[in-house]
């Protein structure tokens, strides 16, 4: 155990290092020890580490935790591998609410706000249309989430016509941007993150026991109806967050937590930390290639999820399983 925890430590220095040192501007590892020592460097470089690259990074990183562990959940709470808050549909319905703030002229803080309460909306939805006499209906699920997902993402491409010149932030949610991280963002990530981190794991042994299937997990005591809008709505914050701060990047819920299920097995005392740790590095990772592959030009980090994400998805509509 002790070895996995250095492993990963590991892995976060030199991944951040990494992200730190390539850009536009270069800055060295001695760059780096002497920014953080208070060296002599430029005042340019000090000013690009600790107000562009930092921030951004940590962002990114909390930002993937938020997106992998509401991806366990959901995969949980649906029983379906495929299952994924980009996928049925929760992100598109952030999007429709964080849009509609941005419509309705309304300051920052409501982008959040109203992104909670539409995905909150689209959740129960989607879980009621969904449901049969024998349990989620994986067919339905994904019809109903790609349904709700062209409805609202018509929707914003209407505002985006609409709105004209001014359209870029509606652009930079549908795409994915970290561009404007900032360390008041990432505090406002944070708090939400660590809340929803402590629920899932206090909630570990109900979602173990909902992946053996309604029937069994009532026979454990397990109030399955009431678990399973909990855990929905703190997924559904947690989403609701990540997209109001950076838009509708997509796949992270269903990349990583699956492939660790494959590694790992379906215990959520080890997937819930896991899926985490990796989440944040992968996104991490994500945005550092999409603001170099091309620079100076930035792609949207949504395209990278998705460069990674389509395929997988396909990989596992092929493979067709119908349990974890």
């Amino acid at each position: 155990m002790k070895k996995r925890i250095l492993l990963i430590f590991a892995v976060y220095v030199v991944a951040i290092l990494f992200s730190l040192n390539i850009g536009a501007v270069k800055i060295s590892l001695s760059d780096v020890f002497q920014i953080i020592t208070g060296g002599d460097v430029p005042e340019y470089m000090r000013i690009i580490f600790f107000n562009i690259r930092l921030p951004r990074i940590i962002m990114a990183i909390l930002i993937g935790m938020m997106l992998s562990s509401s991806g366990v959940v959901v995969q949980t709470v649906f029983q379906n591998p495929l299952a994924d808050p980009y996928i049925i549909g929760i992100s598109a319905s952030a999007t429709f609410g964080a849009v509609l703030a941005y419509v309705l002229k309304l300051p920052d803080i409501y982008y959040g706000v109203f992104a909670f309460i539409t995905s909150l909306i689209s959740a129960f939805l989607i879980f009621s249309f969904s449901k049969s006499k024998n349990g989620m209906n994986t067919g339905g699920l994904l019809i109903i989430g790609i349904a709700i997902s062209s409805l609202l993402g018509a929707f914003t491409s209407f505002s985006i016509y609409m709105i004209g010149e001014d359209s870029f932030k509606i652009t930079m949610w549908t795409m994915g941007y970290l561009g404007n991280a900032s360390w008041s963002k990432v505090l406002f990530l944070f708090i939400p993150l660590l809340i929803s981190v402590i629920y899932f794991l206090y909630r570990r042994f109900e979602m173990d026991c909902l992946l053996s299937g309604e029937e069994e997990a009532h026979s454990m005591g397990v109030n399955v109806e009431k678990i399973k809008k909990q855990l929905l709505i703190v997924a559904s914050l947690i989403v609701a967050y990540s997209v109001a701060f950076s838009g509708m990047i997509g796949f992270v819920g269903l990349i990583i937590p699956h492939t660790l299920r494959m590694i790992l097995g379906h215990s959520n005392k080890k997937l819930i930390p896991y899926s985490i740790v990796v989440g944040g590095i992968f996104l991490m990772l994500c945005d550092t290639l999409a603001r170099n592959i091309l620079r100076p030009v930035e792609i949207p980090i949504g395209t990278i999820t998705a460069f990674f994400g389509a395929p997988f998805f396909l990989f596992l509509a092929v493979k067709n399983k119908k349990e974890f």
